[in-house]
């Protein structure tokens, strides 16, 4: 298995769109909303791709982030992954690419939804070092799910530290919110509200 991930392009709509489709079966977007989400000037969209797979395994995830210039603020506004890469940390590899960017960006805080039922997905943004800031009773329809609204304040980029002659290291600290372990096992999906700020 190779992963490029990069930049989504309007052609994988629609292998997007399957994916959607499947992950969030009840409350899947539109091909149109996807489309302008991808397109948006403010949106940042990443794929997960093996070249070399067959085409129905080719897209192995995706991942958006809204982070209008300026503002200091910015929102996951969904991720997925495909059922045959959950458990290799591949959410978790996204998720930092979006903070990342973020982080370029000169984004101060990160928001996102998650739905109360989805511990996976909720236990990968804990260990990134979001917090939990507050509930949405019934946010999710027609499913009636509560959503667990979420920040992080995005840590600084940390340079490797400088070794001296006898290799002891000086000024060095880990970023907060960067542990590497692998994402648990099962979907790490999170459905927030899209930009339009439609409800989901």
């Amino acid at each position: 298995m190779s992963v490029l991930m990069r930049r989504a392009r309007p052609a994988d709509v629609d292998a997007i769109m399957a994916l959607e489709r499947e992950t969030f079966v009840t409350d899947a977007w539109s091909e149109d909303l996807m489309r302008a989400e991808i397109s948006g000037e403010h949106g940042y969209y990443l794929v997960a791709v093996d070249e070399e797979a067959e085409p129905e395994r080719r897209l192995m995830g995706y991942a958006g982030l809204y982070a209008p210039a300026g503002t200091g603020d910015a929102d996951v506004q969904t991720i997925a992954v495909a059922p045959f890469t959950r458990g290799v940390g591949l959410g978790r590899g996204l998720m930092h690419a979006l903070i990342t960017h973020a982080r370029r960006m000169r984004v101060a805080r990160v928001f996102l939804e998650v739905r109360a039922d989805n511990p996976i997905a909720k236990s990968l943004y804990d260990s990134l070092g979001f917090v939990e800031i507050g509930v949405r009773k019934g946010y999710y329809q027609p499913d009636g799910v509560d959503a667990i609204s979420m920040r992080l304040d995005v840590p600084e980029a940390v340079a490797q530290p400088a070794s001296d002659a006898s290799g002891a290291r000086h000024g060095g600290r880990a970023a907060s919110g960067t542990a590497s372990r692998p994402a648990a096992s099962g979907p790490a999906t999170s459905r927030p509200a899209p930009s339009t700020g439609g409800a989901r």
